[in-house]
């Protein structure tokens, strides 16, 4: 059994100082309340007084008593003293003169403070790293460092670095196995079969069948969504994805489908049926949702850099193109009717007041006034121009990147009807509407005539609804059904980021409210997680708890504030500043904000 995972510097670093410990640390584990200072007092001679206050100390940070109390940083040394007002730190020597005092101390402490030996808390921290290691899949160095905090916070003193070692190996090679036993024992002998041949190379292949259905799309167009799509549907055709893996972890699945994604089909075929299959399954239902991420994740750029943003760029271009023509053609107009309002108002002399009939007195009389300035037929010609160039009135600003758009249709055409059938979408009430309207898609393409009773005409905002009922070169009592497609594929775009319509079988598209655990499920998973997270299973329980703490924290810093001459209040009673002390000095703001249980759990 693997255990020698700890290299030589991490062994020697547990359990002891490595160098000095930080500002952080000396004010979380070495300041020294009330109770600790309760305990301190009792003892006459300040080297005694010294050295119990860093064998107080030094057992909640590295989480067992010293052989020697005196071989700590000096640091740690100064920072007491000076909290017990000892001028000279120095005294501790004298500390270790009297073997009996260190010793009498120490089982003083145990009483005290309630430390118990390992061998009394063993059976506890396995089954605490055993749901740790089934839960998260941590590597064995966080578990080994998650496990010494552990003991540390609940008072336990550290056994040896080898014995700590050998139990977080241990339990966590029986959590894998429990793991690849799972998985295994969900599948039947055919589904074996199939798993089994994804790690074969098929004749004239270069790859195995594993290798090939990895690999995801590469560029962004019509025909690889289509290839996209049918990647996804090949995958979920092996059956994988509707067996029912909710009794293993989300965290150790992904863990597991991870080593099978980025390893090599040949060394897979080398582990045990039982980790092989686990492996492959975990890596099959990734698999299963991955490639109808890598589908919709395509659709997503699709559409909006080469439909909708590809036309709203062409569409501009466009109109460059025609603006010389539309500013000839409103020059005309308006030179025309510049003519028109000067021939037919009345005229008022600025100078008098005098107020005179209009220039002319006939139409006739008006059309020789705009022809000396523009030819009739120019002006014919310009209107024209100005009704080929320029929206309707009833328009909007969307409509002409719109009509572009639907010129694409050749685009979508190839996935459309893939969409649909290999993607199981979901929505909300607000979504439904779009969604429908999508699974209706199919059914219209190809078709020479479509009526307005055939779509949903709700759908059909601003300039849709114009370009797909009203287009010029419909037939009555028809739509234009490629118009309508793309209106719908613009709003399912828009409600498909908005997580209003969604992917059932999608893991970054999918519905983020159907991954929370309620039921029978929760309470199937809520042992194994409350006893990995190290919460009780009564939620009262745990807050009555943290109100105590936090309301005996805040008393005990309150209390402190007016003797303490680091904190400046200002005149309305805040605090103005926190002169911050050089080491070793006392504030009325240490970390005994965290409890002393969390003192307990050093960062190491």
């Amino acid at each position: 059994m693997p255990v020698e995972f700890l290299t030589d510097e991490q062994a020697a670093a547990y359990a002891a100082f490595r160098g000095a410990p930080s500002r952080m640390e000396l004010e979380r584990f070495f300041f020294l309340d009330d109770a600790d200072r309760e305990l301190i007092e009792g003892k006459r001679r300040a080297h005694n007084r010294l050295g119990f206050a860093v064998q107080l100390t030094t057992a909640r940070y590295l989480g067992v008593f010293l052989e020697d109390p005196t071989d700590v940083p000096v640091e740690v040394v100064d920072y007491l003293a000076e909290q017990l007002d000892i001028a000279d730190a120095s005294v501790l020597k004298a500390y270790g003169e009297r073997e009996n005092t260190r010793l009498e101390h120490v089982r003083e402490l145990r009483r005290v403070l309630e430390y118990r030996e390992f061998a009394e808390a063993e059976a506890e921290l396995r089954a605490w790293v055993d749901a740790r290691a089934w839960t998260t899949g941590e590597g064995p160095k966080a578990l080994f460092d998650a496990s010494a905090g552990w003991l540390r916070e609940r008072r336990v003193l550290l056994p040896g670095v080898t014995t700590l070692a050998r139990l977080v190996a241990s339990v966590r090679e029986a959590a894998n196995q429990r793991l690849w036993d799972t998985l295994y024992g969900l599948l039947n002998t055919g589904q074996r079969a199939v798993l089994d041949s994804l790690l074969t190379v098929p004749p004239g292949a270069r790859v195995s069948e594993l290798d090939r259905l990895r690999r995801g799309p590469v560029r962004v167009s019509g025909p690889q969504m289509k290839w996209s799509l049918q990647r996804a549907e090949e995958i979920a055709d092996l059956g994988m994805g509707v067996l029912d893996v909710s009794a293993v972890p989300p965290r150790r699945l992904a863990e597991l489908s991870r080593y099978g994604v980025d390893g090599k089909a040949s060394l897979l075929r080398r582990h045990g049926d039982s980790r092989r299959l686990a492996t492959l399954l975990a890596t099959a239902v990734y698999l299963t949702t991955r490639a109808v991420d890598d589908a919709l994740d395509l659709l997503e750029v699709l559409i909006a850099t080469k439909l909708l943003a590809k036309a709203e760029r062409e569409t501009v271009k466009e109109k460059i193109k025609t603006l010389p023509r539309v500013e000839r053609a409103s020059a005309k107009l308006a030179t025309a009717f510049q003519v028109v309002f000067d021939t037919t108002a009345e005229q008022v002399d600025t100078d008098t007041g005098e107020v005179s009939g209009p220039k002319v007195e006939s139409f006739e009389a008006m059309w020789e006034q705009i022809e000396a300035v523009v030819p009739r037929a120019e002006l014919a010609a310009a209107i024209a121009a100005l009704f080929e160039l320029t929206p309707p009135l009833d328009s909007d600003a969307d409509e002409a990147w719109r009509s572009m758009l639907v010129t694409r249709f050749g685009t979508v055409r190839p996935f459309l009807k893939l969409l649909v059938k290999v993607v199981d979408f979901g929505a909300t009430p607000e979504g439904l509407p779009v969604l429908t309207a999508l699974k209706s898609l199919p059914d219209l393409m190809g078709r020479k005539k479509v009526g307005p009773a055939e779509i949903d005409t709700g759908l059909l905002v601003g300039s849709w609804r114009r370009l797909v009922l009203a287009a010029p070169h419909l037939e009555p009592g028809t739509v234009d059904w490629k118009a309508y497609v793309f209106c719908v594929m613009e709003q399912f775009h828009r409600m498909l980021r908005r997580k209003e319509v969604f992917a059932k079988n999608s893991s970054k598209w999918g519905d983020p409210r159907a991954k929370l655990l309620a039921g029978e499920a929760w309470e199937q998973a809520k042992p194994t997680v409350l006893a990995s997270l190290g919460l009780p299973a009564a939620a009262d329980e745990h807050l009555a708890a943290r109100a105590a703490l936090l309301d005996g924290t805040y008393r005990e810093v309150a209390g402190r504030l007016p003797d303490n001459a680091q904190i400046v209040f200002d005149d309305d009673g805040r605090p103005a500043a926190l002169r911050r002390p050089g080491a070793g000095a006392r504030t009325g703001l240490p970390a005994r904000s965290a409890g002393r249980g969390e003192r307990d759990a050093a960062p190491r």
